[in-house]
């Protein structure tokens, strides 16, 4: 077996496994899920955070760094300095990402969050145990086997106290 055939067979290996298959799952899915959030950030949250900061839009601040070709250096967009040959510095886009980014990672926290809270088991605190020599079920603070009469432990003992 040469060299390609040994890497292609591990690889059929690690592709058929769960594993690659659950992370291509994961990815598509949280492609998808990024679409929706974002759209509910930039279509749903942002319009009204504009409007209560009075029509304030970070994408459109930005710092013309070397003049346009004509030597212009006023412009309202940053497309428009672009498609006149200037370079600019965005930092409004910037700003613009990284509230994107906040909200976004909010919404996954509660996500997130809201899955932990129905995964959460509630554990109880044992009320029965089995006989070590007999294995019937006995109560968890009893110190004497009531079926076989063994006696038990120490710690049984010291959680009857308790």
């Amino acid at each position: 077996m040469n060299w390609f055939q040994h890497v292609w067979k591990e690889f059929k290996e690690f592709a058929i496994k769960g594993n690659a298959v659950d992370l291509a799952v994961g990815v598509i899915i949280g492609a998808a899920f990024g679409s929706i959030v974002s759209s509910l950030v930039k279509d749903l949250i942002m319009p009204p955070i504009s409007l209560l900061t009075g029509g304030l839009d970070f994408s459109n601040k930005f710092v013309v760094l070397k003049a346009a070709k004509d030597g212009t250096t006023a412009f309202n967009t940053p497309a428009d300095a672009v498609k006149m040959g200037a370079v600019t510095w965005n930092y409004g886009n910037f700003i613009t990402l990284l509230i994107n980014f906040a909200i976004v990672a909010f919404a996954v926290f509660l996500l997130v969050r809201g899955i932990n809270k129905m995964n959460r088991s509630t554990k109880k605190e044992p009320v029965s145990k089995e006989c070590p020599a007999c294995a019937m079920t006995i109560p968890i603070k009893a110190t004497r086997c009531p079926h076989c009469t063994t006696q038990l432990s120490d710690s049984a003992r010291s959680l009857r106290r308790a």
